[in-house]
């Protein structure tokens, strides 16, 4: 059972490798339901691949299921909601759960709604929660099952996959708590990263999305320590580890990029084609007196210079962004200031959440809290004036022949996406009649029509 909600409900079975020979007895199986961002559904790959690598098997559903294990979000208090009704479902459904995940730092909560769940671990806890799994249902010894890829196992299609650079952050953003949850930031050497991706890229992968909760942050705990890496060292900068990803030959896409001066030098590598040109920088507002109040830099005048820079460099550059509304002392005025700076920033891509609660995080303390209706009624005005510029900059890709990744293919044509579109939160390509291509082929394409968020072509050629 797989079930991520990091943004679109749309995950694959976990990968697993067929074997010839089968147990004598049935492996142990568990059930895996796994909510909240990609590093958490990271953290379930993890989990699953050291599961798979012990023989047991995994559960398409809760009934198969000798014990289902949640891993939980705890981010907003509508994600904990969310993840104690994933608890209560499972314990519905199956009666044996295991929690763990960001949700799981709050044991006593949890334990209060559903005291009957086995055990409770959190965040990146994975010895943990397989030893809970170990407690419920002990694992068969049998060499054949034992068995798993070396890339591990994973909840996304087999083309893409999400790269974990580091755990944690060292921001203090005031409606964050993350720091509180996962820690300070905690980088892997660069080698384990780069051997990680070869594999992944050895095992068929053709698109690598690196995320951390900072990347651009990368390395800074580690003080840029080298370690050796195809018979060099690699120094575990962000520079340095994005050049040697763009070596292997897949896409790659980097995730949660903080504007720090440095993001300046991958900009040639988009334009020299090493990396893809995307960059997924969160903005979250534009107002100054907002930005202060977040605890976010805020000379957002100089960050439209920066973006102009970037794109003289890079004019295919994509940025995608984040933005909150309704941020408490937020001000008709601050909102105002968020839309100009929008209309002058012309994002490609862009999300906006309503202002939530967070318990614990320090953005409770501030004064001004905006109501709900009017919360509502800007993120209804962001969003119609977003829309306007996405449908813009895409009716500029028309008459183009851009490369795209597939997939998905039915009798009605394919699913693809450009290099500025990530997997599951941006928008896609649709080839309909095209039913020669794969899943994972990158194939040349000719755009013909584009909306506000999707484009629409015909194929041109394969490879």
């Amino acid at each position: 059972m797989t079930d991520n909600k990091a943004a679109r409900p749309r995950t694959n079975p976990a990968r697993e490798p067929s074997h010839a020979a089968a147990s004598a007895a049935a492996p142990p199986t568990v059930g895996f339901v796994s909510l909240g961002c990609p590093k958490a559904l990271v953290d379930s790959e993890r989990i699953i691949t050291r599961l798979r690598a012990e023989g047991y098997a995994l559960s398409p559903d809760y009934a198969g299921a000798d014990v289902v294990v949640v891993n939980t979000c705890g981010f907003l208090d509508s994600a904990k909601q969310e993840s104690l009704d994933a608890i209560g479902e499972a314990l519905a459904e199956n009666g044996r759960v295991i929690v763990t995940g960001c949700m799981g730092v709050e044991q006593d909560r949890i334990r209060a709604v559903h005291p009957g769940v086995l055990a409770v671990t959190g965040p990146h806890q994975y010895e943990q929660v397989v030893a809970a799994v170990h407690e419920a249902v002990p694992p068969l010894h049998d060499p054949f099952l034992d068995l798993v890829p070396p890339e591990g196992l994973h909840l996304t299609p087999r083309h893409y996959a999400y790269l974990k650079i580091s755990e944690g952050c060292n921001n203090r953003c005031s409606f964050c708590i993350i720091p509180s949850i996962r820690g300070d930031l905690a980088s892997r050497p660069a080698g384990d990263v780069m051997r990680e991706a070869e594999r992944l890229v050895a095992a068929g992968v053709k698109e690598l999305l690196v995320i951390s909760q900072d990347t651009s942050a990368y390395g800074v705990d580690l003080k840029y320590a080298a370690s050796p890496w195809n018979g060099a060292p690699l120094k575990a900068r962000f520079l340095d580890l994005t050049r040697a990803l763009g070596s292997l030959g897949a896409w790659v896409r980097l995730h949660y990029v903080y504007p720090y001066p440095h993001v300046d030098d991958v900009i040639p590598l988009m334009a020299e084609g090493h990396v893809l040109p995307y960059l997924d920088i969160p903005f979250q507002h534009a107002s100054p007196s907002v930005l202060k109040a977040m605890r976010r830099p805020a000379a957002q005048e100089r960050t439209l210079e920066r973006i102009g820079r970037w794109r003289d460099i890079c004019p295919d550059l994509a940025i995608r962004s984040t933005f909150i509304v309704g941020f408490p002392g937020e001000t008709e005025d601050d909102f105002t200031q968020l839309l100009d700076w929008l209309g002058a920033a012309r994002l490609n891509r862009v999300g906006c959440f309503k202002y939530e609660p967070v318990e614990g995080a320090p953005a409770n303390a501030i004064d001004g809290v905006v109501p709900d209706e009017v919360k509502e009624e800007r993120w209804h005005r962001f969003m119609a004036a977003q829309q306007e510029i996405s449908r813009s900059l895409l009716a500029e890709r028309v008459g183009r022949e851009i490369d795209v990744i597939v997939d998905e293919v039915d009798e009605e044509g394919a699913m693809a996406r450009s290099v500025w579109d990530a997997p599951e939160i941006d928008g896609s390509v649709f080839l309909n009649g095209c039913s020669d291509v794969k899943a994972g082929e990158i194939v040349r394409a000719r755009v013909l029509h584009a909306d506000e968020y999707d484009l629409w072509g015909e194929l041109v050629r394969k490879g």
